[in-house]
């Protein structure tokens, strides 16, 4: 290997790295948050050493999910966020993220299996299956810079991928390893207290609020809005008790201010309400719409997506349906297809290879004459997918 190939896939490494820490600020790592705080919380006090070893179980837990992963995807090609086409492996999300949800709201420890105590390693189970849990949940969607460095990886040799896979889980576990290892950064924050009681059971409803994301793709849209409906009432009945009945000003400000973030949020993404119609005409992309797209002569716009992916709604929300977006479609006269990753496909899984997307969110701009434009991975701005259609768009170039 020369030297320029050397600093090159070092240079990757790294970005693996600092990918793996931006996957923090993703909404797929939301829900993960509340158990990454718990184990913090819980560990703050202890000595240094045993900060320490908690660091390590934590990490250990987000290696090791990412190290089976990394051998899957160099064995079998598998795409980011594959596992989340099981509906089996849905379900068992699901039972966990209502576990934690239950956990945190009564803050109660973690049944610690037998074992553990031969070991003697009762006290870092729940760091491990923290940091082990926060790693599930960080695969849906990719974030900055990883859909790049996973693209690269994946032309490589499989040690090389390896490599990448855990070089993420680092980058995803360095927050919290820094945090337990020096809990003086949070000296800052105000004593505990009431508040601090209500704001873990705030956190709580995140949790709740993530496993009926996952149970919404599972069921029917009717069934999904009632999912959502009991979920919002769950909140709204906690904060008005709050309000009553809790000590302080700032702890009976938690439960209102929490029940208005959750309107707000089931407002905003149109949970109770049925589907409007998009600003977009998507089309299902098939093998024959595929064909056809390719013969009429026009732009192309491919969005990949699937129910699991947070990041996919939320650009769906936002990017696709912004107004500026629709108007450079319209103008470009360009075709939208949408490819539904939610369940396995070969051919979909095919394509999103051929445009260079490595997981979910990706979408692909190509001109007239098939050419890739520009491609878009994780989470992206409007106004960049508008520059993208212009200049796809031969009469219209920017």
């Amino acid at each position: 290997m020369t030297d320029i190939a050397a600093l090159q896939l070092t240079g990757e490494l790294l970005l693996a790295l600092a990918a793996g820490v931006l996957l923090n600020l993703t909404p797929c790592v939301l829900p993960a948050i509340p158990v990454k705080i718990r184990t913090i919380v819980h560990e703050a006090g202890g000595a240094p050493r045993q900060r320490l070893l908690a660091a390590g179980a934590f990490t250990g837990g987000t290696l090791l999910f990412f190290l089976p992963l990394a051998i899957a995807t160099a064995a079998l090609q598998w795409t980011w966020g594959a596992l989340f086409q099981s509906p089996a492996l849905l379900v068992v999300l699901i039972a966990v993220l209502l576990l934690f949800a239950w956990t945190t709201y009564r803050d109660v420890g973690l049944r610690v299996p037998q074992f553990a105590y031969a070991l003697r390693g009762q006290r870092y189970i729940e760091p491990f299956l923290s940091g082990l849990f926060s790693a599930l949940l960080a695969t849906p969607c990719t974030g900055p810079f990883l859909g790049g460095v996973l693209a690269f990886a994946v032309t490589r040799s499989p040690l090389f991928i390896i490599g990448v896979f855990l070089a993420v889980g680092a980058g995803l576990a360095l927050p919290y390893i820094i945090l337990l290892a020096r809990p003086q950064l949070l000296q800052r924050l105000p004593r505990p207290g009431p508040w601090s009681v209500r704001i873990r059971q705030g956190l709580a409803f995140v949790l709740l609020a993530a496993a009926v994301f996952f149970a919404a793709g599972l069921v029917p849209q009717a069934v999904a809005r009632w999912l959502w409906l009991g979920w919002l009432t769950l909140l709204l009945i906690w904060g008005g008790h709050g309000l009553l009945q809790s000590p302080g000003k700032a702890a009976r400000a938690v439960g209102p201010a929490c029940a208005l973030a959750g309107i707000v949020f089931v407002y905003a993404a149109g949970l109770l309400t049925p589907a409007a119609q998009a600003s977009l005409a998507w089309q299902p992309l098939t093998a024959a719409s595929w064909h056809q797209a390719q013969s009429v002569n026009r732009p192309i716009l491919v969005e990949y997506t699937a129910d699991w992916c947070i990041n996919c709604k939320v650009l769906e929300r936002t990017v696709y349906d912004d107004s500026d977006v629709a108007r450079a479609v319209r103008a470009a006269d360009m075709i939208t297809l949408q490819a539904d990753l939610t369940r396995p496909h070969e051919r979909l899984q095919q394509l999103l290879t051929e445009h260079g997307g490595a997981g979910l969110p990706f979408a692909a701009v190509l001109n007239a004459d098939g050419d890739l434009i520009k491609t878009f991975s994780g989470l992206f701005s409007a106004d960049a997918l508008t520059r993208a259609i212009n200049q796809a768009d031969g009469d219209n170039p920017v």
